[in-house]
């Protein structure tokens, strides 16, 4: 068991990068909602976007080799466009998952700061510990902070079971106005987390190899499926606790992630007690500092792989692009903050238009000519990354047609 343990890494930090603002509260605001009528849409998403995510840790194992390298093949344009859309997005994700980790903090702990210097005391703590542990500090510190997060979560979810008298209905609904089918796009879109985090998988697999050469194909994928297995537990578990806690209850819930956090975190207080809380606050920091760590980490290693790839650097510039970031976010989160739901509006639509071209990127890397028959995925992996890029490409033509008209 200890040994199956300390195999477990990128997949595990996948669910650290994957649990985040679409767990804690797309989940949460599902189950308010609508109890448990989103269920379904959570499980088309899941099942959807299982191919594209699983060939992000199927390729390095084959290869050893990384996706960006994989597109690199396809050609340069491919890689120019992927950085020019990480440089465009990177900057606000960062501050967005951030801020509402920082809100998280100030709720949990109640020490009165403004939230933007809890933000940039989070940002400086995960910089430091990128610096100076790099990947290896990274994956022993997202292991902990799962396990954390899932255990408190379950935990917080039996409390909401035996002390909340609500009847949970199976039942399942499409929504039909606008703002719930604005939403239903927005929780399938972001659950378990944007495409591209698919990239980032290959690039963490790829560094787990250097360290641990007895990494097999079937240990890569048994990695991944756990820690792919497991953003959809969590999400089915903040679903029941939005379900239990606020469906029907008459309340009006913020549309901003970090005023919906605190309202979460609120009436867990208030309907279950201050020890639920403790428990349901410790989850929700989990979940957001683990999504904070892997960002910051995943953003740079990116670009560095990038500039490298493209001959714009002759060494490893991950640490360059690591204080770009960090730089880039606090700038953000001190002088751009007002243009916060722009921005946020922005990388959203850059993240749902860009899903399918990474399913279609990455079928097309995991069966390209440089790797044999005998190695790519089965007929019906095959057929199952077909049928996902056909649902991507049609979900993104009514995303886009949802926000033109």
């Amino acid at each position: 068991m200890i040994q199956l343990f300390k195999r477990l890494g990128p997949g595990l930090v996948f669910a650290g990068a994957a649990i985040g603002v679409s767990h804690l509260v797309q989940s949460a605001k599902a189950g308010a909602g609508f109890g448990l009528g989103l269920l379904w849409a959570m499980v088309l998403a899941i099942l959807f976007k299982y191919p594209t995510f699983e060939f992000g840790s199927r390729y390095p194992a084959l290869t050893r080799q990384n996706l960006l390298q994989g597109y690199y093949k396809i050609g340069r344009w491919v890689l120019l466009i992927y950085g020019l859309l990480t440089i465009a997005t990177m900057f606000t994700i960062q501050s967005c998952v951030t801020i509402v980790t920082a809100s998280i903090a100030s709720s949990l702990f109640g020490i009165d700061l403004d939230l933007n210097i809890w933000a940039l005391i989070i940002l400086l703590f995960s910089t430091v510990i990128l610096t100076i542990g790099k990947y290896k500090l990274l994956d022993n510190i997202i292991k902990v902070i799962v396990i954390c997060l899932s255990i408190t979560t379950i935990i917080a979810v039996v409390f909401a079971f035996f002390k909340v008298d609500a009847t949970l209905s199976f039942t399942q609904v499409f929504p039909s106005s606008l703002i719930d089918i604005t939403f239903l796009i927005a929780f399938m879109g972001w659950m378990p987390g944007p495409m591209d985090i698919s990239v980032w998988q290959s690039l963490w697999t790829q560094e787990n190899q250097k360290q641990d050469k007895q990494v097999t194909l079937q240990t890569t994928l048994f990695d991944f499926k756990v820690g792919y297995i497991g953003t959809f537990v969590i999400g089915v578990c903040f679903l029941l606790m939005g379900a239990l806690l606020m469906h029907d209850s008459g309340i009006s819930f913020s549309q901003k992630g970090t005023e919906f956090a605190n309202q979460f975190l609120g009436m867990y207080s208030t309907v279950l007690g201050s020890y639920a809380r403790i428990f349901i606050g410790i989850a929700a920091l989990c979940c957001m500092i683990s999504t904070t760590l892997t960002c910051l980490d995943a953003s740079p290693r990116s670009m560095s792989e990038v500039s490298r790839l493209l001959g714009l650097a002759n060494k490893n510039t991950y640490f360059f692009w690591l204080l770009i970031l960090s730089g880039g976010t606090a700038y953000i989160l001190f002088f751009q903050s007002s243009e916060m739901a722009f921005l946020v509006k922005v990388a959203t639509v850059i993240s749902f238009v860009t899903a399918p071209i990474y399913a279609i990127l990455n079928h097309l890397v995991i069966f390209s000519k440089s790797i044999s028959v005998q190695q790519q995925p089965s007929k019906l992996m095959k057929y199952w990354s077909i049928l996902s890029i056909v649902f991507l490409l049609a979900f993104s033509a009514w995303y886009l047609k949802i926000i033109l008209t």
